[in-house]
Protein backbone atom coordinates (compact mmCIF):
# COMPACT_ATOMS: atom_id res chain seq x y z
CA UNK A 1 0.00 0.00 0.00
CA UNK A 2 1.27 3.43 -0.90
CA UNK A 3 1.70 6.30 1.53
CA UNK A 4 -1.16 8.26 -0.07
CA UNK A 5 -4.49 6.53 -0.08
CA UNK A 6 -7.32 7.39 -2.45
CA UNK A 7 -10.63 7.96 -0.67
CA UNK A 8 -13.85 6.70 -2.26
CA UNK A 9 -17.48 7.25 -1.38
CA UNK A 10 -19.84 4.31 -1.01
CA UNK A 11 -21.54 5.52 -4.17
CA UNK A 12 -18.29 5.39 -6.14
CA UNK A 13 -17.55 1.87 -4.96
CA UNK A 14 -21.10 0.70 -5.72
CA UNK A 15 -20.56 1.45 -9.43
CA UNK A 16 -18.01 -1.38 -9.56
CA UNK A 17 -20.41 -4.29 -9.28
CA UNK A 18 -19.87 -6.59 -12.27
CA UNK A 19 -17.60 -9.49 -13.12
CA UNK A 20 -15.67 -7.14 -15.43
CA UNK A 21 -15.20 -4.52 -12.70
CA UNK A 22 -15.62 -5.84 -9.17
CA UNK A 23 -14.75 -3.85 -6.05
CA UNK A 24 -15.57 -4.66 -2.44
CA UNK A 25 -15.12 -2.88 0.88
CA UNK A 26 -13.59 -4.86 3.73
CA UNK A 27 -13.06 -3.15 7.08
CA UNK A 28 -13.06 0.33 5.55
CA UNK A 29 -10.61 -0.51 2.77
CA UNK A 30 -11.53 -0.73 -0.92
CA UNK A 31 -10.28 -3.62 -3.02
CA UNK A 32 -10.49 -4.21 -6.78
CA UNK A 33 -10.88 -8.00 -6.84
CA UNK A 34 -11.82 -8.33 -10.50
CA UNK A 35 -8.70 -10.31 -11.41
CA UNK A 36 -9.19 -12.62 -8.41
CA UNK A 37 -12.75 -13.73 -9.20
CA UNK A 38 -11.75 -16.88 -11.14
CA UNK A 39 -9.20 -17.86 -8.47
CA UNK A 40 -11.45 -17.52 -5.41
CA UNK A 41 -11.76 -20.98 -3.78
CA UNK A 42 -15.44 -20.36 -2.96
CA UNK A 43 -16.26 -19.42 -6.56
CA UNK A 44 -16.76 -16.05 -8.17
CA UNK A 45 -20.47 -15.86 -7.28
CA UNK A 46 -19.59 -15.49 -3.60
CA UNK A 47 -17.65 -12.29 -4.29
CA UNK A 48 -20.02 -11.06 -6.99
CA UNK A 49 -22.85 -11.21 -4.46
CA UNK A 50 -21.00 -8.50 -2.52
CA UNK A 51 -19.69 -6.54 -5.51
CA UNK A 52 -19.80 -2.79 -4.95
CA UNK A 53 -20.77 -3.25 -1.29
CA UNK A 54 -19.29 -3.51 2.17
CA UNK A 55 -18.38 -7.19 2.46
CA UNK A 56 -16.72 -6.91 5.90
CA UNK A 57 -19.25 -9.02 7.77
CA UNK A 58 -19.29 -11.76 5.12
CA UNK A 59 -15.47 -11.78 4.95
CA UNK A 60 -15.19 -12.13 8.73
CA UNK A 61 -18.02 -14.68 9.06
CA UNK A 62 -16.26 -17.09 6.71
CA UNK A 63 -13.20 -16.98 8.92
CA UNK A 64 -10.54 -16.03 6.38
CA UNK A 65 -7.06 -16.68 7.72
CA UNK A 66 -3.90 -14.59 7.64
CA UNK A 67 -3.04 -15.72 4.10
CA UNK A 68 -6.30 -14.28 2.75
CA UNK A 69 -5.77 -11.06 4.69
CA UNK A 70 -2.25 -10.68 3.28
CA UNK A 71 -3.55 -11.38 -0.21
CA UNK A 72 -5.91 -8.39 0.07
CA UNK A 73 -2.91 -6.01 -0.09
CA UNK A 74 -2.44 -6.97 -3.75
CA UNK A 75 -5.96 -5.71 -4.61
CA UNK A 76 -6.01 -2.58 -2.42
CA UNK A 77 -7.12 0.62 -4.22
CA UNK A 78 -7.99 2.95 -1.33
CA UNK A 79 -10.20 3.70 1.64
CA UNK A 80 -13.91 4.34 1.94
CA UNK A 81 -14.87 7.78 3.24
CA UNK A 82 -15.83 7.14 6.88
CA UNK A 83 -17.69 10.44 7.17
CA UNK A 84 -20.35 9.31 4.71
CA UNK A 85 -22.74 6.66 5.90
CA UNK A 86 -23.30 3.66 3.63
CA UNK A 87 -26.59 3.56 1.76
CA UNK A 88 -29.44 1.70 3.38
CA UNK A 89 -32.09 -0.13 1.46
CA UNK A 90 -35.69 -0.40 2.53
CA UNK A 91 -38.56 -2.35 1.07
CA UNK A 92 -41.40 -0.21 -0.21
CA UNK A 93 -44.45 -1.72 1.48
CA UNK A 94 -46.98 0.26 -0.54
CA UNK A 95 -47.34 -2.31 -3.30
CA UNK A 96 -50.74 -2.78 -4.85
CA UNK A 97 -52.43 -6.07 -3.98
CA UNK A 98 -52.27 -8.75 -6.65
CA UNK A 99 -55.49 -10.45 -7.63
CA UNK A 100 -55.10 -14.18 -8.11
CA UNK A 101 -57.73 -15.94 -10.16
CA UNK A 102 -58.05 -19.66 -10.54
CA UNK A 103 -58.23 -21.03 -14.06
CA UNK A 104 -61.03 -23.58 -13.93
CA UNK A 105 -60.08 -25.25 -17.22
CA UNK A 106 -56.60 -25.93 -15.83
CA UNK A 107 -58.14 -27.57 -12.76
CA UNK A 108 -60.26 -29.88 -14.94
CA UNK A 109 -57.24 -30.77 -17.06
CA UNK A 110 -55.24 -31.63 -13.95
CA UNK A 111 -58.00 -33.93 -12.67
CA UNK A 112 -58.22 -35.69 -16.04
CA UNK A 113 -54.46 -36.21 -16.17
CA UNK A 114 -54.51 -37.58 -12.62
CA UNK A 115 -57.25 -40.10 -13.52
CA UNK A 116 -55.35 -41.20 -16.64
CA UNK A 117 -52.15 -41.62 -14.61
CA UNK A 118 -53.93 -43.75 -11.97
CA UNK A 119 -55.53 -45.93 -14.66
CA UNK A 120 -52.17 -46.37 -16.41
CA UNK A 121 -50.51 -47.48 -13.18
CA UNK A 122 -53.33 -49.93 -12.45
CA UNK A 123 -53.17 -51.27 -16.02
CA UNK A 124 -49.41 -51.66 -15.85
CA UNK A 125 -49.52 -53.49 -12.56
CA UNK A 126 -52.29 -55.80 -13.83
CA UNK A 127 -50.29 -56.49 -16.99
CA UNK A 128 -47.21 -57.39 -14.98
CA UNK A 129 -49.30 -59.62 -12.70
CA UNK A 130 -50.93 -61.40 -15.67
CA UNK A 131 -47.55 -61.83 -17.39
CA UNK A 132 -46.00 -63.35 -14.23
CA UNK A 133 -49.03 -65.62 -13.71
CA UNK A 134 -48.94 -67.00 -17.26
CA UNK A 135 -45.19 -67.66 -17.23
Amino acid sequence: MGSESKVFTYSEVSAHNTSEDCWVIINGKVYNVTSYLNDHPGGDEVILGQAGKDASEEFEDVGHGSAARLMLDEYYVGEVDPSIKPPTYTLNATLAPIEITKDKSSNSTNKLLYIILVLAIIGLSMGIHIFNFSS
